[in-house]
């Protein structure tokens, strides 16, 4: 294991007011870190935590940021029925001075740069990958799957999140754009809702709305919009990390594996991701990370197509597949994550020979392991992840005997066995 990875969350460390950064916390860690000599994969999380996916707290955006989105609500996203999501600004105000004098874009470089400043000694040797949050948990996509109050459950095909009027305004300049004033009106109006499977929607079904020319014309802008707001967050990253020799720049896109199996992929189409059977959604992306020399972070790498429910047309596996071909493509490195905590040895395997399997160039650069919390040091449970742990740092080289890892994984877990006793009492009180 190098290190750890740590969300540094906008909502905490610029809460008392525009400008006003505490980074105290982080700094004792940090500090740990180095002490350890552990590496630190620092996550810029300008999105709110609780509503997805292994959330265990709540940690809203800044006060100050709410206040504005309380009075201009259009700067939430939000979908067809008006729905409002509070958990990242919507990208359509990006170049827009909407908070309190300040554009989304500067503030994110604003909070870039003062933790840059703050960590100078720190950066390179201890802090050495910087995970820019683009979206919702972090991801570059839109909030097409929220959880919270049960709006959207899985396999559920989400909605389009571009009703708020600063995308809608962006979305009627491009029908104009191209002779049609009639598309700029709203998103597709047949497109069904959280909950839905594609069949039950007319545009989402197998000769659906989206293989036409109008579903054509909305996903290449829909797309384009995400990729755009990538391209301004990047550029603000690079700016404020060039003088970080040893710091890598890195994104996560969502592992949206339910209905990968259809025609339309309507899942990935509602969290921005133009992936479809005739039209590669994640060759553009890599490509926008390839031009500002990131690293993709992709998750799901533990997940195998048997474990999904198959009439949900569940195919992690070959979704992992087309992302790494996009990557290699693109010329950019591939680091994976698992998208569930999972602690068992199916999905070790798993990650062990998605990692292992592939030719040199195609590699994983990186892996980052979900998460450290009390059911990591459960004694059966920490014994595992430290044979699973041997076994990565030995991946795609000469295979190893499983039961020599298993010998000493008993022995690590044997010799750290205070430690991770104090630990998991620790992380449960």
């Amino acid at each position: 294991v190098e290190g750890i990875m740590v969300d540094v969350w906008w909502g905490i460390a610029e809460a008392e007011g525009p400008g006003k950064y505490n980074f105290n916390g982080y700094m004792e860690l940090m500090e740990m870190a180095r002490k350890n000599g552990l590496k630190v994969q620092a996550v810029m999380s300008f999105h709110q935590c609780g509503g997805n996916v292994g959330d265990s707290v709540t940690i809203p955006l800044p006060k100050w940021v709410l206040e504005e989105m309380d009075k201009d609500q259009d700067l939430a996203y939000t979908d067809r029925s008006g729905r409002r999501n509070y958990e990242y600004v919507s990208l359509g105000c990006d170049a827009l001075p909407v908070l309190k004098g300040r554009t989304p874009i500067q503030c994110y470089a604003d909070f870039m740069r003062a933790f840059r400043d703050h960590f100078a000694t720190y950066m390179g040797n201890t802090i050495v990958e910087i995970q820019v949050g683009m979206g919702p948990a972090g991801e570059l996509r839109y909030p097409s799957y929220p959880e919270s109050n049960g709006t959207w459950s899985f396999p559920g095909i989400g909605e389009f999140q571009c009703y708020d009027r600063y995308m809608l305004s962006s979305l009627k300049a491009a029908a104009e754009a191209v002779g049609k004033p009639e598309w700029g009106n709203a998103g597709p109006g047949d497109s069904g809702s959280y909950k839905d499977w594609p069949e039950d929607t007319p545009f989402f079904r197998r000769e659906g709305g989206w293989n036409t020319e109008y579903g054509q014309f909305f996903m290449s802008w829909y797309s384009q919009m995400l990729l755009e707001h990538g391209e301004r967050l990047l550029s603000a990253a690079t700016g404020v990390f060039t003088a970080s020799p040893g710091v890598k720049i890195s994104v996560k896109v969502a592992g949206i594996h339910w209905h990968y199996g259809t025609r339309s992929h309507a899942a990935e189409l509602t969290a921005g991701y133009y992936n479809t059977r005739h039209h590669d959604g994640y060759l553009p992306i890599a490509r926008m990370l390839g031009r500002h020399g990131a690293v993709l972070n992709f998750t799901c790498v533990e997940m195998r197509d048997h474990e999904q429910p198959q009439d949900a047309q569940c195919r992690p596996e070959a979704l992992v597949q087309q992302v790494a071909a996009a990557a290699r493509e693109a010329g950019v490195g591939l680091a994976g994550e698992n998208a569930l905590p999972r602690y068992d040895e199916t999905a070790h395997d798993q990650v062990v020979a998605t990692a292992a399997e592939k030719a040199e160039e195609e590699q994983m650069v990186a892996f980052t392991y979900l998460r450290m919390g009390p059911d990591l040091f459960q004694p059966d449970n920490w014994r595992r992840f430290a044979a699973f742990v041997k076994r990565m740092s030995g991946a795609g080289k000469e295979d190893m005997c499983r039961e020599q890892v298993e010998r000493e994984a008993s022995g690590v877990a044997h010799a750290t066995q205070p430690l991770v006793q104090e630990a998991a009492v620790a992380l449960t009180n």
